[in-house]
């Protein structure tokens, strides 16, 4: 299933996304897979059931719907090169997650974002798609977000020309109150602002850093929220 729109301005949006996801990731793409091999492993895979129906919201190259296990996966995204990076057992949805979802209400076990919502133009934009969320969701599921906290990044938060909504762990979770949603983990500070950087990580020290949450308040520089409806 998927929705398509023709006009020149989602065109337009498309081919950004694609050269922007082009220039910012190929050289680090097989690394980035990998860290979410460990992410999803070690840490998100105990939040969702392998029997789970679970939506990628902002999926880009499916690094995370690839690599969780669950019974059915979706992802989202306007690049249209996710197409072609998405698992054979991932459901593209390819259209503005801000418009309706051509899905029914309550089909949802969980969606999970990574560094997505600060990408929506607009705050309307952000109230728009967390309703959708909140409407294919059913009673009990959950939403799990990383996002950049723009109390801790506050300027080089700005070197992406493509952020728009400054977030951080408590007007995010305000906003998801605000929609019905009950906050069940607030974290400001979770993972390092930019996990593929020029000197990546070696992955055992990922591990480890998963292992210790008492260290990411040091490293961390991206909040984690985990709602239900």
């Amino acid at each position: 299933m998927k929705t398509e729109f023709s006009s020149p301005t989602d065109r337009e949006t498309k081919g950004d996304l694609q050269r922007e996801y082009a220039r910012r990731f190929a050289n680090q793409a097989q690394y980035r897979d990998d860290v979410w091999k460990v992410l999803t492993a070690d840490l998100f895979q105990r939040l969702i059931s392998p029997d789970a129906t679970v939506l990628d919201l902002g999926c880009g190259w499916g690094e995370f719907v690839n690599n969780i296990a669950a019974a059915k996966k979706y992802g989202m995204d306007l690049n249209p090169e996710s197409r072609d990076r998405l698992a054979s057992d991932v459901e593209l949805l390819e259209q503005d997650a801000s418009r309706e979802w051509p899905l029914t209400a309550n089909c949802l076990d969980c969606v999970f974002t990574s560094n997505f919502f600060e990408h929506l133009r607009t705050k309307d934009d952000l109230r728009r798609t967390v309703e959708q969320i909140y409407r294919c969701l059913r009673p009990g599921g959950q939403l799990i977000c990383i996002g950049p906290n723009i109390r801790c990044v506050p300027g080089s938060y700005w070197d992406f020309w493509d952020h728009y909504l400054p977030l951080t762990e408590r007007s995010l979770g305000g906003m998801l109150e605000l929609l019905g949603f009950q906050i069940e983990r607030r974290v400001a500070r979770f993972l390092p602002y930019q996990m593929s950087g020029r000197r990546p990580a070696p992955l055992p020290l990922l591990r480890l850093y998963l292992r210790l949450p008492f260290v990411w308040p040091i490293v961390g520089r991206q909040f984690l929220v985990i709602a239900r409806k």
